[in-house]
């Protein structure tokens, strides 16, 4: 029976790879079986104890890009939110984005009076036919083992409470839910704190069945950085000019313009779009290797 190596994932733990992860997550962004046993076999052949998790995603993305480039696109998701850095601001944006596409009004760094101080939240949106305010901190990391801890579900819990603990006879107060959101995943002591303080919260791969995953999967806005035709100077040349999400070049193909590119290169970058956005939606999170 041939033993299976241990591998280092992003946060540094180890654990015993499993091909049969690597498997699942390649079918759940739209691989085909056959390519999906393929490159996970090829994978295999080439896995030693003490390879990364990131060396594992990168292989498997080089195969997967080889294949159709739309599916390593979604495959590279998670990454590609790691590319908005480094400063938090294009994150902010995206959900923002992100959210007006599913139907909300939003407002970006706003300040809300509390019943102690004022606050300035990342984003304030509002939704009309639900009657529901939202008011929300963003932590946006660029570094892929990091996980949104207690700390920060803390300090959100204690804004918020002050923001709800506004005089509502003399004003009504501003917001009727707070949520905490990040491009990673949290830690265990942070969900369990949330889901027993009542802090709502969304990451990467939480809750499990309206992830931001899963949300952008459903309302298919991804980030351009997931974009594999285009190289990480062009996508930086993008967010500078306010270029954010997928979608917004598909609306207007002139948003491409300030990359002055030949048109048999728009043409492939319009391909992997269109690839991209006809993918159906994931019926699950992307498992990591």
């Amino acid at each position: 029976m041939t033993t299976l190596p241990i591998i280092i994932k992003a946060d540094g733990s180890k654990e015993i790879f499993d091909p049969t992860r690597l498997v699942i997550s390649l079918r759940r962004v739209g691989a085909g079986e056959y390519a999906a046993e393929r490159i996970t076999n090829a994978i295999t052949e080439t896995v030693v104890p003490g390879v990364t998790s990131k060396e594992i995603y990168s292989r498997a993305f080089a195969l997967l890009r080889k294949e159709a480039r739309p599916v390593a696109a979604r495959y590279a998701l998670r990454r590609a939110l790691l590319e908005l850095g480094p400063t938090g601001h294009p994150f902010e944006d995206f959900i923002s984005h992100l959210y007006r596409a599913e139907g909300w009004q939003v407002e970006t760094r706003k300040i809300i009076k509390g019943k102690c101080v004022s606050h300035e939240v990342d984003f304030y949106a509002s939704h009309s036919d639900q009657k529901m305010y939202i008011a929300a901190e963003l932590k946006y990391h660029n570094d892929p083992g990091y996980k949104t801890d207690l700390k920060n579900a803390l300090y959100v819990k204690s804004r918020f409470d002050d923001i709800f603990a506004c005089d509502s006879q003399v004003r009504g107060c501003p917001i009727n839910r707070g949520i905490l959101v990040t491009n990673t995943k949290f830690t265990s002591e942070a969900i369990a704190y949330a889901e027993c303080a009542g802090v709502e919260l969304l990451g990467w791969s939480y809750p499990l069945n309206d992830s931001l995953y899963m949300r952008m999967s459903r309302s298919k806005i991804y980030p351009i950085t997931t974009i594999t035709g285009l190289s990480r100077a062009e996508k930086t040349i993008l967010l500078d000019r306010g270029i954010i999400a997928v979608d917004e070049i598909m609306q207007d193909r002139r948003a491409l313009d300030p990359l002055h590119l030949d048109s048999e290169r728009v043409g492939e970058l319009l391909a992997e779009i269109e690839g991209l956005l006809a993918l159906p939606p994931s019926a699950h999170d992307i498992v990591s290797v």
